[in-house]
């Protein structure tokens, strides 16, 4: 059988040597729903039944969606690992060759370095592995949030609170992340909300180097030595994390500030409880939910079964009014995912392949908000 994308089947294709593994789909194309009952297939042959996580780093958000993936492995009698490339891309490309020659039979990775590590799973793919990405190409399933709506749902937030509690003024501090051009929409949104808030001044757009609570928390000691007074900062929790770090040291938080995040760290959600805390919302990207669903999908892919070419992670505002409920779905992804209508507040499949038709893997930055995907 072939998979229909974009409205063209695409021939399905039988086993493929690695010096001529196919470079994908490198071209931006539409994706029609994700239909599991589309295509049947043949189960890749010998590999093994197990799943290894490819982490870049040992971040709250990526070790949830370790969390996720163990869970799904355990349910599904996969043997399931982890390895940390520690932030060094040349030690993730030596982990994934070293699962591509043990025969793993599905991978998930957090990539250090997309571009080099490209050909290490372009041979995975074609010697049948499942490989999902979070978020850069290439993979059989990539994995992405729609980035301008997860900046824009936390800016409409902040916006909000700017109008209602600080008279519509504010000083403002983006805590950016524009050098991953994944994720540059999110600030592209935060600033098209912002700017449309004529009390506010945007007193700092700067990336921290490195992107991590300890980079927020050196660059916002920076930024208090030229602006010892501001109201709102954002960016991803673990960065806006540091910088309220550097608040409490210098004296300059209080309860009136709006800080807020994106990842739904445990870290952010431990400060939405406290009441006089200036950390006021996160954006949730649930990560143990979607490891969950990819280790799902990496135990039908090793049966035969057709899985997503992508998956779209919603974003959800947290608050303190909500962030219960939210901590009860992350701690029990299994019962999400068993329950479609919760299913469905925070993922969206897309597209269709399996063992027979991995030719068609994406090798393009996906999107569900690229002009492609409309």
């Amino acid at each position: 059988m072939g998979v229909l994308i974009a409205g063209v089947a695409i021939a399905a294709t039988c086993q493929v040597a690695v010096a001529d593994a196919p470079q994908g789909i490198v071209n931006p194309i539409v994706l029609q729903p994700f239909d599991p009952a589309g295509q049947s297939c043949n189960a890749p042959p010998g590999l093994e039944k197990s799943l290894t996580f490819v982490q870049d780093n040992h971040r709250d958000f990526i070790e949830g969606v370790g969390m996720g993936l163990s869970l799904a492995a355990a349910n599904r009698n996969l043997a399931y690992s982890s390895v940390v490339a520690d932030d060094d891309g040349s030690k993730m490309i030596a982990e994934v060759n070293a699962i591509g020659a043990a025969k793993g039979g599905a991978v998930v990775v957090a990539p250090v370095d997309p571009r080099s590590l490209t050909p290490s799973l372009q041979d995975l793919i074609a010697n049948g592995v499942y490989v999902g990405a979070v978020v850069p190409p290439p993979a059989v399933t990539i994995l992405n949030a729609p980035q301008y709506l997860t900046g824009k749902t936390l800016a409409d937030a902040a916006a909000e609170y700017i109008q209602t509690k600080l008279g519509g003024r504010a000083k403002v501090v983006l805590l950016t992340h524009d050098s991953l051009q994944f994720l540059a929409p999110r600030f592209t949104a935060m600033r098209d909300v912002l700017s449309q808030l004529p009390g506010v001044t945007i007193v700092a757009d700067i990336s921290p180097m490195p992107v991590s609570e300890d980079g927020g928390y050196a660059t916002m000691k920076t930024i208090l030595l030229a602006q010892p007074d501001v109201d709102v900062v954002l960016g991803a929790d673990t960065v806006v994390l540091g910088a309220l770090r550097a608040l409490r040291e210098a004296n300059k938080a209080n309860p009136q500030q709006f800080l807020g995040g994106i990842d739904g760290e445990p870290q952010a959600v431990a400060e939405l409880r406290l009441p006089d805390s200036p950390y006021k919302a996160s954006v949730s990207l649930a990560s143990p939910v979607f490891g969950y669903a990819l280790g799902q999908y990496s135990a039908d892919w090793l049966e035969g079964k057709v899985v997503p070419q992508a998956m779209d992670i919603l974003p959800s505002l947290l608050t303190r009014d909500n962030v219960d409920q939210y901590q009860g779905d992350i701690s029990h992804p299994d019962a999400v995912w068993a329950d479609p209508a919760r299913r469905q507040q925070y993922l969206r499949m897309y597209g269709g392949i399996c063992y027979d038709t991995r030719a068609s893997y994406l090798n393009f930055p996906w999107s569900s908000e690229s002009p492609a995907a409309n």
